[in-house]
C-alpha cells in the first residue's frame, strides 16, 4: 500500500488552497461592501435584499452549464478565465465608485458578473481538489480547507468594513487584485485537473443529474440544504440591514459578520473530532435542528441576539458540508463530477436568492421578528423530514461502493 503524503507536504494541494484563500479573502472584503454600498446609494432595505438575491442568482442559472463546461473543457483554463472576468468587473466598479460615477444598476451588474465568475471557478475546482488529494484524504482535506477558509472569512469582513470606511471603492479594487494570486497558484500547479478526455465526446447535463438523483443520500441532503439556505443567506443580510439602520459603522458591521466566521472556524476545526465522537446522522441533522435557535430573536429582538443566532447556526455548516462533499467525491466518477455536482449546486442554490429577497422585503414591510421567523421555519421543517428519512437514518459508509451507497 502506498503511504499517503501529509496534506501539508502536498505541493499542489497547498498551492490550490493558498490561491483559493487569497481569493476568498478578497471576496469577503467586497462581500461586506456590496450591501453597504447599496444602502449608501439607495437607502433601501428592499434594494439591498435584491443585491443579496443577485449575488446568489448565478448559482441557480449557471451551475448547470458551468458543470458541463468543467467536464468538457480544460478545468484549469476555465478557472483562470473566471478569475480574469471577476477581476475586470470589480476593477471597473471600484474605479466608478472612486470617481463618483457608481449607480445602483452598476452594482447589480458587477455583483452578477462577479458571482458568475465564482460559479465557473468552483465548477473546475471540485475536479482540481479530487485530482490533487487522494480519496482517503478527501474528508480531511475538505475539513482543513473549510477551517482555513473560515479563518479568512473571520478576518475579511472587519477588514472590508474598515477599508470601506476609508474609501467606498477600495474593497472592490482589493478583491480584483486578489484574483491575480489565485491565477498564479493555478499556473504553478502541475497536476492535471481532469482525467484524459475522449475527443468529441458528448457531455449532456442530464447524465450527471440522473446519476446524482439516483443516490438517495445526496438527493435527500440536497433538499434539506436548500431549505437551510433560506435562513443561512437571509439572516446575515438582515443582520447587516438592521445594524446599518441602527447607525453602526461599516467596521462594526464587519465585526458582526465576523462572528459567523468565528463559528465556521470552530465548526471546521472540531469537525474531525465530532465525526469520530458522534454518529454521522447526528452531525447532519444538527445543522437543521439548530434552526430553532432563531426563536431567541423572535422572543427578544436584539441585534446582538441575532448575531449570536447566526453564529451558532453556522457552527454546524462545515460538519455537514465536509461530510456531503466527501460522499460526493467518492460516489461520483470523474467524468460526471462537474455535471453531478452542478446538479446538486443548482438544486441547493435554488432557494438561496429567496433568502436575501425575503429578508429585504419583510424588513421593509413587517417587523424583524416576522422576517427571521419566516426565514427559519423551512430549516426546522427540513430537520423533521430528515429525522424521518430512511436515507439519513441508514447512512452509507464512506468506504462503501457507489452501488452499495445508492
Amino acid at each position: 500500500m502506498t503511504e499517503l503524503v501529509p496534506l501539508r507536504r502536498n505541493r499542489d494541494f497547498m498551492l490550490y488552497q493558498g490561491g483559493g484563500l487569497l481569493s476568498t479573502f478578497g471576496s469577503g472584503i467586497s462581500g461586506i461592501a456590496y450591501p453597504l454600498l447599496t444602502l449608501a446609494l439607495t437607502h433601501s432595505a428592499a434594494k439591498t435584499g435584491y443585491i443579496g438575491a443577485v449575488e446568489f442568482l448565478p448559482l441557480v442559472l449557471l451551475s448547470a452549464p458551468a458543470g458541463v463546461a468543467a467536464d468538457r473543457f480544460d478545468r484549469r483554463r476555465l478557472m483562470i478565465a473566471a478569475d480574469a472576468a471577476g477581476a475586470t468587473a470589480l476593477a471597473l466598479l471600484g474605479a466608478a465608485v472612486l470617481t463618483g460615477h457608481a449607480t445602483y444598476w452598476m452594482v447589480v451588474v458587477v455583483c452578477f458578473v462577479d458571482t458568475s465568475a465564482a460559479v465557473l471557478y468552483r465548477s473546475g475546482s471540485s475536479g482540481a481538489m479530487k485530482a490533487v488529494v487522494p480519496t482517503a484524504q478527501l474528508a480531511d482535506a475538505s475539513s482543513v480547507t473549510m477551517a482555513r477558509m473560515s479563518t479568512v472569512r473571520l478576518v475579511a469582513p472587519p477588514v472590508g468594513g474598515l477599508i470601506y470606511d476609508l474609501s467606498r471603492g477600495l474593497p472592490f479594487l482589493v478583491d480584483a487584485a486578489s484574483y491575480a494570486f489565485s491565477t498564479a497558484a493555478l499556473l504553478l500547479m502541475k497536476t492535471p485537473f481532469q482525467e484524459e478526455r475522449v475527443p468529441g465526446a458528448r457531455t449532456p447535463f442530464r447524465e450527471g443529474l440522473a446519476y446524482f438523483w439516483n443516490i438517495p443520500f445526496l438527493r435527500s441532503t440536497t433538499g434539506m440544504i436548500a431549505a437551510s439556505n433560506l435562513v443561512a443567506v437571509g439572516a446575515p443580510i438582515a443582520l447587516i440591514i438592521l445594524a446599518h439602520g441602527q447607525g453602526l459603522s461599516a467596521f462594526v458591521i464587519g465585526i458582526f459578520v465576523a462572528f459567523q466566521g468565528v463559528a465556521l472556524l470552530a465548526g471546521s476545526t472540531l469537525s474531525p473530532l465530532l465525526r469520530r465522537r458522534f454518529p454521522m446522522r447526528a452531525i447532519l441533522l444538527s445543522e437543521f435542528w439548530m434552526g430553532l435557535i432563531y426563536v431567541a430573536f423572535v422572543v427578544y429582538p436584539n441585534i446582538y441576539v441575532l448575531a449570536v443566532c447566526v453564529a451558532l447556526h453556522a457552527f454546524w455548516f462545515p460538519n455537514t458540508d465536509s461530510a456531503i462533499q466527501a460522499y460526493s467525491y467518492m460516489l461520483i466518477p470523474d467524468r460526471l463530477l462537474g455535471r453531478a455536482l452542478a446538479a446538486a449546486t443548482t438544486l441547493r442554490a435554488a432557494s438561496a436568492p429567496l433568502g436575501p429577497l425575503v429578508a429585504g422585503l419583510l424588513l421593509a414591510h413587517t417587523s424583524p421578528q416576522v422576517a427571521i421567523a419566516v426565514l427559519a421555519a423551512p430549516v426546522v421543517i427540513a430537520a423533521i423530514i430528515g429525522t424521518l428519512s430512511d436515507s439519513i437514518r441508514n447512512l452509507p459508509s464512506l468506504s462503501a461502493s457507489p452501488a452499495e451507497a445508492g
